[in-house]
């Protein structure tokens, strides 16, 4: 219900303050203000997605929660589409979502509301170093190999236009 009404709302939301902000200052001027913030709402984003990407690594590598780091990329993703969206309403969201402030408070009030049962990293099973183990016999088969390739066949006749 709430995503229907997001979908109706926010288009008479940016048709509104389309028509204010262009009686205000015109149209032109409305124009360059769309695509400037669309320009650089996308240098913004390519930035900082950049530092998430880093950041996502880095909680990989060090093994600690990620939830962080992949919810602050998200959101970045969603501020991408929202300021490529021509409006002033999704630009102002977009760049709201930008900032790593509203980005932190954002992410503490779905933290709140989102209950995670379970995290764990890798696989559950443990892997023995020694390939014997401990019965002596060893899991690993020795072999050979050669690949043969099928020959090739032609899928259709020639067409008289070209010499085979």
């Amino acid at each position: 219900m709430w995503l229907l009404l997001a979908f109706i709302a926010v288009p008479l939301i940016e048709i509104a303050l389309f028509i204010q902000v262009g009686g205000l200052i015109g149209l032109w001027p409305t124009l360059a203000i769309v695509l400037g913030t669309a320009v650089l709402g996308t240098w913004l984003v390519r930035q900082q997605g950049m530092q998430a990407i880093g950041n996502i690594q880095r909680s990989f590598n060090e093994l600690s929660d990620p939830s962080a780091p992949l919810a602050d990329a998200a959101m970045i993703l969603l501020a991408g589409a929202l300021l490529l969206t021509p409006g002033f309403f999704t630009d102002a969201l977009g760049f709201a979502l930008l900032t790593p402030a509203f980005r932190h408070a954002a992410f503490g009030f779905l933290k709140k509301r989102v209950k995670m049962k379970s995290f764990s990293y890798g696989s559950q099973t443990e892997y023995r170093r020694d390939p014997y183990g401990a019965s002596g016999q060893s899991d690993v088969i020795e072999g050979e190999y050669t690949e043969v390739e099928p020959p090739k066949r032609p899928t259709h006749r020639p067409s008289g236009w070209t010499k085979h």
